[in-house]
């Protein structure tokens, strides 16, 4: 049965010297392209589900917007190269956006998108305030529970996980895609929706701990982010900086904590 964000294709499996035939499921990758009230703004390769929070969550941990509220609407088009999010948001942020994209005119040259600098590359994390206290089982029925509920991945092998996590190792959400980054966009903008009624609690992701998914999880103020592969040096030292607790190689009967410790007991 299909998953939102698979397709059916023809396959053909080789093994002990004899070709079968078959169907298989893979995950949808696609272009999506997010135009902020009328202006393209960037182009992601991403799994086209939870479009929603993804564009929510994107603009958010990108510093586009500042919370939620800010964005008023989003469309969703769907054309034959993929995928337009068309958002509607606040005079504010959109002012601040185009002065942005102004500053950017006339340069060339790749690296981090919008820098032009190394002190723009590398900015001052954001501190995190959020409280929280939990125990190492806590991080250890998380980590065991996320495959299970992880159901695009079972059907196709291809995807990344993002989950929220509360203080006893309870999975409240948990988003997919092909793309690391976005499926913790999504999940950050899954979580912005119902910050009202948000439960004190971690992040976990199935990849590595990079930077930008530090950088990303400060901005949202969670206080914990635990990874079930390795952190990068940058990611530990903003982790140190930010105040977030950096856990990694987060495995069954295992886990290194790797910044901040002191909230794990």
């Amino acid at each position: 049965m299909a998953i939102q964000g698979s397709d059916k294709v023809n396959r053909v499996i080789w093994k002990a010297g004899e070709a079968v035939e078959g169907i298989d499921w893979v995950a949808t990758e696609t272009a999506v392209a997010l135009v902020y009230n009328g202006i393209s703004h960037v182009v992601m390769m991403a799994t086209p589900a939870d479009l929603e929070d993804f564009a929510l969550g994107f603009s958010l941990s990108e510093g586009i917007l500042q919370s939620a509220k800010q964005l008023l609407d989003c469309e969703i088009t769907e054309t034959d190269k993929g995928i337009e999010l068309a958002l509607t948001i606040a005079a504010e942020p959109f002012a601040k956006l185009k002065e942005k994209r102004r500053n950017l005119v006339g340069r060339t040259g790749c690296g981090l998108c919008g820098a032009e600098s190394l002190e723009q590359a590398i900015s001052e994390p954001a501190m995190v305030t959020a409280e929280l206290s939990i125990s190492h089982d806590a991080i250890q029925k998380a980590s065991s529970a996320l495959a299970s509920e992880q159901k695009l991945q079972q059907q196709t092998g291809a995807v990344h996980g993002a989950a929220y996590c509360n203080e006893q190792g309870d999975l409240l959400l948990v988003r997919e895609d092909v793309g690391r980054h976005n499926a913790l966009d999504k999940l950050l903008g899954a979580l912005a929706k119902k910050e009202q009624n948000k439960e004190q609690g971690f992040v976990l992701v199935t990849s590595r701990a990079s930077y930008e998914m530090v950088a990303k999880t400060t901005i949202a103020n969670v206080a914990l982010l635990a990874a079930v592969s390795a952190p990068t040096s940058l990611a530990i030292e903003l982790a140190e900086k930010s105040g977030l607790t950096l856990v990694g190689f987060t495995r069954t009967g295992r886990h290194v904590i790797y910044a901040n410790g002191q909230r794990i007991h």
